[in-house]
């Protein structure tokens, strides 16, 4: 058994990893931090979990060595205390931003303040499987993927890898979002008489997770992100325009050529029906993404389309997929849970 540690692991990332990880045939959960609520069972803050685990959580400053270490803490707190957490475990895989980013200068314009410690920004594989299957099977240092990003990621993905978009032209990509995406501390914005039935652009411009598709793609994308009635989920809706004119079955082509043998993303491309674009509400709980187009011919315009949950596999479902492939497992143990409908 691969003996994992969680740390962090009372905020809504936690728990999805927990949920997963309880369950998964080949690991068992040694530890679970917090640092509010040390001493309680874990299902104090996630009751889901009720009946599954008599874990307990424990302070930070307990953790001991373990198989791998997942790191679920605020954004910059794993950065600080990375080589502490390094002697603890052979393998890392930090769910933050903290090391997204290879550059340290785009931390700098992104974050807002210098790397704690930038050397280790090398040392980490970016752990979306589609793009990086390969590195992370080798890979010691994992970072976990921003959901947004991600969307946005597997939206462009087949149309960036066959070389189809005129990059000349502006490429802009909207992200609607659910309020679980803030995370479990409340706030002004949190607070269900405001957050409640909005339709909130929050991000318009300069949303961080920009510089995580520029740097995975090559592209320069305008990012934009929209706050609405979800507890989970995100769809990317991306607009490009091509190099070419393109048909229907050429841009069918191009995504079989980039997902046919994909375990966890789905072509939705429907001529008719309520659900023949991708939608985020029919993958709640699930690490699968949905992704799709549609074609403006006289145009050349092709909107992209990528619907997840950013709990799943915009954050949690990727980890363990990543811990898979580190262990050289089946990418889809401990993931096989299919989507709800209706919810």
């Amino acid at each position: 058994m691969i003996r994992v540690a969680i740390a962090g692991a009372s905020g809504y990332v936690g728990g999805e990893l927990l949920r997963l990880l309880l369950r998964h045939p080949a690991v068992q959960v040694t530890q679970a931090t917090s640092e509010r609520h040390a001493g309680q069972f874990v299902h104090a803050t996630h009751p889901n979990l009720r009946g599954h685990t008599t874990l307990r959580y424990v302070p930070l400053a307990a953790l001991e060595p373990c198989d791998v270490l997942i790191l679920a803490l605020p954004h910059g707190r794993a950065a600080q205390e990375i080589e502490r957490y390094a002697q603890l475990a052979p393998r890392i895989i930090d769910c933050s931003a903290d090391f997204r980013l290879r550059d340290a200068a785009l931390y700098r314009r992104w974050y807002g303040a210098e790397h704690p410690n930038p050397a280790w920004l090398e040392r980490f594989v970016y752990g979306l499987p589609e793009l990086n299957r390969a590195a992370i099977r080798g890979a010691r240092y994992v970072s976990g993927v921003g959901c947004n990003a991600t969307a946005v990621n597997l939206a462009l993905l087949p149309l960036a890898r066959a070389g189809l978009i005129d990059t000349g032209r502006p490429i802009i990509a909207e992200v609607k979002v659910g309020s679980s995406e803030g995370g479990n501390q409340p706030s002004e914005a949190s607070h269900h008489p405001e957050r409640s039935h909005v339709v909130r652009s929050y991000a318009p411009v300069g949303h961080r997770h920009t510089a995580e598709v520029a740097q995975a793609l090559g592209l320069e994308v305008h990012l934009s992100i929209t706050a609405v009635e979800l507890v989970r989920g995100a769809l990317a809706t991306c607009h490009v325009w091509l190099r070419e004119p393109l048909s229907e079955r050429e841009l069918w082509r191009a995504y079989r050529a980039a997902y046919s043998d994909e375990p966890f993303v789905r072509i939705v491309h429907e001529r008719s029906g309520i659900y023949r674009h991708p939608e985020p509400k029919l993958l709640a709980g699930s690490n699968y993404a949905d992704v799709g187009w549609a074609l403006d011919e006289g145009s050349g315009r092709v909107v992209a389309l990528a619907a997840l949950d950013n709990l799943q596999k915009g954050a949690a479902g990727s980890a363990v997929q990543c811990l898979n492939l580190m262990h050289d497992l089946p990418e889809t143990l401990g993931l096989e849970f299919i989507g709800l409908h209706p919810v």
